[in-house]
Parts: C-alpha cells; structure tokens; sequence
C-alpha cells in the first residue's frame, strides 16, 4: 500500500486501520497521495493497525499493516482516519478511542473519511469544532456529540488541524486538497488528472445536486419537466414552455410543483442552470458570452446576477477560486501553522 518516494522534505501520512473499516475510505486517500509522489510530491504512506496485525475491511478484503501503533515513533504530518459502517460499535471501544487520541497528539493534522467522523467525535477531538460526515449520519452526529458543530451539506470542512469529510469518495476530495496545500495547485490538478476524478469540488459544495434534493414525486409528468431541465439546462423552459411539454395548464404545473417540489418552476430552472454554469467554469476556459448561452442565461449579464444571487459571488469570482479544491491561503497558513 505504500506509495514512497525518498524525498528531502517527504511528508509523512498515517492511515489507521481496524476490522470492519471501509476500502475505499482507506485506498481513495492512499491513491492520491501515491499518484501525487509522481507529480513531485514526496509523501510516505504507512499503514497501522492497533497490533500491526492484517484487518479485514468491510469489503471482506484483507489490508496488511506496515506497523503497529506502538511502533510509530514519528510525528504524522497527515493522519488519516477512515470509518466503516459498524461505527456504532467502534464509538463504544476505549481502546480504539485511545488509539486515535494517541496518533492525534503527534500529527499536523487529523483527517477522517465518512464515518470516521464519529472516532474523532467520540475521542473529544471535535468538541467546539466544526465537521462534516455522510449525509445519512449527519443527524446522528449532531445528536450524539452536541458539541460538534455538524455541517451536512460540505464536502469536507477544515476546522485548524482536523478535517472531516463526507461520503466514501470524498476521502479523495479532502486529500487532493492536501496535496493542493503541501505542493500546490499544479500537482494537485495532475493527480485529479491521472486519476479521472473532479478536483474542482470544493470543501464547501454540496453533497448533493439540484435535482436531487427535490423530494420523489409520484407524478410522472412533473419528474419529466425536472428531468429535462437537468438534461439540457440551455434548452427554453419558460412555464409555458414546460407547460406546454407536459400537456398541462400553466397553474397546474405551477401547483404541481409548489406542491410536489417545494419550488417554483422558475426556481427550479434557475438553480439548475446556476450549477450547470459551475461545472462549465471549474472545468473548462469558456468564455463568459458562451458559458451564459450554452446554460440558458442568455447573456453574460444575467449570468452574473444569477450567480450573485443564488452563490454571493461573481461567475468570474467562481472560476479563479474554484480551479482549486478549495483551500485559501488563510486556511493552508492556519493548518500550517497547526502542524
């Protein structure tokens, strides 16, 4: 599992394992820092479990251990905690909870992976801090640790030295934002590359798209007009347009969608829209004129307006910060410092 390379100024990176952990909360963040030592970083992975003893995942799949707790003598520059779906039982193991207080003590900065939220939790390492975990768990976070100061809707989110992260994938998320802070914006952007991932997800974007936050309508006419919108966000979806598509008067679609949605058509388009516009500005160099034709907005003007209205920011504001993952310079000299 080790991804070394001999470095000068190798960073090391600790991943904690123990039975019943998640795979991917585990080989995700080891393949970007691995993919990033090709790039010109210089990270040295080692895996530990308590007793340096194989764990077999959730999965059924054996990881081997480079080392025991007991045998890290090292500061951690990145220690990584992933979480597995029995999170319930590890939260009550003192040992366990012990275990990650110890790794803690000695790393520049603590990050978890899904519900490896709740090790740290349970170890008192986010009390007063702000965190994130899966969208499933977020609620039982915040109910079983009050003084957490849950955010669900993040991809990850940086509180001084700990960083939590949401769901499997975005283990990979909060590490190309490590990489992006020890090496830069470049490196980073390669590994996202090598790797056929997005870099541009943001610690503050949320776990979820437009369309699936509204909640299932049994009303197969309405789910069509959502499911066109999201399919061609350029396309004219005026009411009466939509209206018109989905063989209804324009109130009744107004109410099906008050109703059935909890939006209004015009709303709904624009939210659409606004994220289709994100993803054309993180991952692409259209310009402004072609970004506002190709989803709808017409002119770059109203494109404008849109994204200050629904994000606080310009589109031109969007790009610049988002061709990164996410982390500002404040944040990056703050867990510098921390380390």
């Amino acid at each position: 599992m080790n991804g070394n390379r001999p470095g000068t100024n190798t960073l090391t990176v600790t991943v904690f394992v123990f039975p019943g952990v998640r795979l991917l909360d585990v080989t995700g963040p080891v393949e970007v820092f691995a993919s990033a030592n090709e790039f010109g970083g210089h990270y040295r992975v080692q895996i530990v479990s308590e007793d340096g003893a194989d764990v077999i995942t959730s999965a059924g799949t054996r990881i081997s251990a480079d080392r025991s707790v007991d045998e890290v003598h090292e500061p951690s520059d990145v220690l990584m905690i992933p979480g597995g779906p029995e999170w319930e039982t590890l939260i009550k193991d003192d040992a366990l909870l012990d275990v990650v207080r110890r790794l803690n003590g000695t790393a520049g900065c603590t990050a978890s992976v899904c519900s490896g939220a709740f090790l740290l939790a349970a170890a008192g390492l986010l009390d007063g801090r702000r965190a994130t975990t899966h969208w499933r768990f977020t609620r039982q976070l915040a109910l079983r640790f009050p003084s957490v100061r849950v955010e669900p809707d993040a991809i990850f989110v940086r509180d001084g030295k700990m960083m939590t992260s949401a769901g499997v994938s975005s283990g990979i998320d909060l590490s190309l934002a490590l990489v992006e802070k020890h090496y830069g914006a470049e490196v980073a952007r390669a590994v996202a590359k090598d790797m056929v991932v997005f870099m541009q997800r943001p610690g503050g974007q949320s776990q979820f798209s437009v369309r699936s936050q509204i909640p299932y309508s049994r009303q197969e006419l309405l789910r069509r007009s959502l499911d066109a919108v999201v399919e061609d966000p350029g396309a004219n979806h005026s009411l009466p347009a939509m209206a018109r598509r989905a063989g209804v008067s324009v109130r009744h679609l107004t109410r099906l969608f008050h109703e059935e949605a909890g939006t209004t058509p015009g709303r709904y388009v624009e939210e659409v829209r606004v994220e289709a516009a994100q993803v054309l500005l993180e991952t692409g160099d259209d310009s402004m004129a072609v970004v506002a034709r190709r989803t709808g907005f017409g002119s770059p003007e109203s494109l404008r307006r849109a994204f200050v209205r629904h994000l606080g920011v310009t589109p031109g504001a969007f790009r610049a910060r988002f061709r990164t993952t996410g982390v500002s310079p404040m944040d990056a000299a703050s867990a510098g410092a921390a380390g």
